[in-house]
């Protein structure tokens, strides 16, 4: 039997971007696009070009990859052509595939946040699909509270809906946009609403105020939608967005979804939605909920002893769905087939081929487990991953050795009285038996490390030239002025365009700063091929 194509749309970049404490930068919204393609979703909300300066950037340049690459924006403003609304023909002149219109379709905020009337409202929804239809985007329309305002009057909100679709949109996205809704009330509104819109146009996108967003995007897919909007991790305002780091497993493996519908996501993809899940949590520079759903630490964790018997026998009795298929693992038994296995999956990630009967593979199977018992968390550290794999296999040359640094930090006046703190870095390091000492002055004691380890590195200078430090995050493990801390570089060459992540861990937070910075130019100095 021919499965009905279910398609993924993704709005950490926009949606997400909404939550408390949560702002990307360009670069983090680059990184994070690349997470999701590497997800496989059908489509990635990048922003909300015009409405600020990140936005604008992220989408002045054409974004390639599988998934349709879409700009958020407002439906125009009643009383201008939809040629004479600046703010729609920004979002059209996008460097996008698509866009996606929010527009009012409940009638009380048609009358307190646009002051126009509903008819005004119906026409400014049809000239803006009309319009990105003319500009060859695919046109969609987030029909903001949807459901209360189907509540509230049923006859306007479908109109909202109708105009839409008749005026060309390939998706009419129904929003719970103050996540109040119940999984009974959105089957039987989404039911009612395919009387003037059939469900292979039809989207959900809620939020989880009463913890039921991923229920009711089910129900919503049960009753006939065929579009699902979410966020990595559940990110969103408020209480968040539909998670579709839970979704995802759901579709894939419940045999109620799995068996009637497809998405985008293979089985492989699948299997690093863990990795996705945590390295998206270390951009964001937080703690991963150890209780999630799939992706969780403790997701297939067992602790009473009868059901770790029960465990040991057959894992089916306690385990809902293997752990295998979404790249985590039972921690109950200490499997090192299991664990194995996850290794094997990073280590063809990255590009390193090995048998999995090899030896070595038991003994970098410990070093990654003692790492990460110290603190390290590989998941978003890609590039400090291959290095300790590499190094373990054998396949890293000895391009330098770092002696000794050091690093001093100054407070005092300078000559016109202003208070001013100064950094200054000692490196000196070994290339082929020579010794090379450098010197540099930073804005702040990282800085000045990073430009003393660049600054001379003798016969590899050149293979550097390009490379820049572009972010740094700092977690604290424990607590306490003692406690041991987690430093996560991002780099970038600006000559390969190569984008990698480097980690250090140490009760020092200036040693585990230069841990992830010699992990960088290693790492660096092994794409360049050098010998």
């Amino acid at each position: 039997m021919t499965k009905e194509r279910l398609y993924l749309f993704d709005t950490t970049l926009r949606d997400g971007a909404q939550t408390s404490g949560v702002d990307f930068s360009v670069n983090e919204k680059i990184v994070v696009t690349e997470l999701l393609e590497r997800l496989g979703v059908d489509y990635v909300e990048g922003g909300y070009p015009g409405a600020n300066p990140t936005d604008t950037a992220f989408f002045s340049e054409k974004r390639t990859g599988e998934a349709v690459f879409t700009a958020f924006g407002m439906t125009k403003r009643a009383g201008r052509s939809a040629s004479n609304d600046p703010g729609l023909q920004q979002i059209l002149s996008a460097h996008s595939d698509a866009c996606c219109f929010v527009a009012k379709a409940w009638d009380y905020h048609v009358k307190v946040a646009l002051g126009c009337t509903n008819e005004e409202n119906l026409d400014c929804i049809h000239d803006t699909v009309t319009a990105a239809v003319e500009a060859g985007k695919e046109a969609m329309i987030d029909c903001e509270h949807f459901f209360d305002g189907f509540k509230a009057n049923p006859d306007y909100a479908l109109d909202c809906a109708r105009v839409a679709y008749l005026a060309g949109a390939r998706w009419i996205v129904l929003c719970d946009t103050n996540g109040g809704t119940l999984p009974d009330e959105v089957y039987e509104i989404v039911t009612k609403v395919q009387s003037v819109v059939p469900g292979s146009h039809l989207g959900i996108h809620t939020h989880d105020d009463t913890g039921h967003a991923v229920a009711n995007s089910l129900a919503a897919v049960d009753a006939g939608v065929r579009q699902i909007q979410g966020t990595l991790n559940g990110l969103g305002e408020r209480c968040g967005n539909a998670n579709l780091i839970t979704l995802i497993p759901t579709l894939k493996l419940k045999p109620a979804f799995a068996n009637r519908f497809e998405t985008g996501v293979s089985d492989n993809q699948l299997k690093d939605i863990t990795a996705i899940s945590h390295a998206f949590d270390e951009i964001l520079n937080r703690s991963s909920d150890r209780h999630a759903p799939y992706v969780g630490e403790t997701a297939f964790a067992t602790k009473a002893g009868i059901h770790a018997s029960a465990i040991l026998k057959d894992p089916q009795t306690y385990e809902h769905v293997p752990p295998e298929s979404v790249g985590n693992f039972r921690r109950v038994l200490v499997s090192d087939q299991a664990g194995k296995s996850n290794l094997l999956g990073e280590l063809a990630r990255v590009g390193i081929e090995v048998d999995k009967a090899d030896p070595r593979l038991d003994f970098l199977l410990a070093r990654v487990k003692d790492r990460e018992a110290q603190g390290y968390a590989y998941e978003a550290a890609g590039a400090s991953f291959e290095l300790l794999a590499r190094r373990e296999l054998g396949e890293v040359p000895r391009f330098f050795d770092v002696n000794s640094f050091k690093v001093m930090v100054e407070r005092r006046f300078n000559a016109i009285g202003d208070l001013i703190t100064v950094s200054e870095a000692v490196v000196k390091i070994d290339i082929d038996g020579e010794t090379r000492m450098s010197v540099a002055e930073g804005n702040g004691p990282v800085n000045a490390l990073d430009m003393a380890l660049r600054k001379d590195l003798g016969k590899y200078q050149s293979a550097i030239e390009g490379l820049e430090l572009i972010d740094y995050k700092v977690r604290i493990l424990n607590g306490g002025t003692g406690a041991v801390t987690r430093v996560l570089i991002e780099s970038h060459d600006t000559k390969t365009h190569r984008r990698w992540f480097t980690i250090g861990v140490s009760s020092n937070i200036v040693d585990a700063s230069f841990q992830a910075l010699v992990d960088s130019i290693t790492f660096a100095l092994l794409k360049a091929n050098l010998a």
